[in-house]
């Protein structure tokens, strides 16, 4: 048990040099590639982070507006209970 033979090597030299030669083929328009894809993602990123903040903007604008239509509301009710005038009450 002690001799076991090793198994057959599957790849030759020249077939690890052929598979190099392809991956730095390859390897030589990936930095190109990646630049554009990281590139793409930038722009894609900051795309929606303006939509995002446009969008949290807007909503902040609407609250500020509906906020001062109830003060607004409201010192017209304070305003009309100091007059004398009886302010609505639930029953």
């Amino acid at each position: 048990m002690a001799g076991n033979p090793t198994p057959p090597q599957s790849s030759s030299p020249t077939n690890d040099h052929s598979r190099l030669s392809t991956t730095s083929t390859d390897a030589s328009g990936a930095p190109a590639e990646l630049s554009a894809v990281v590139d793409e993602l930038l722009n894609s990123l900051s795309n929606k982070f303006a939509g995002v903040s446009s969008e949290i903007f807007a909503k902040m604008d609407e609250m500020s507006r509906r906020l001062d239509n109830l003060e607004a509301q409201l010192q017209a009710n304070s305003e009309q209970g100091r007059d004398g005038k009886s302010s609505p009450t639930k029953m």
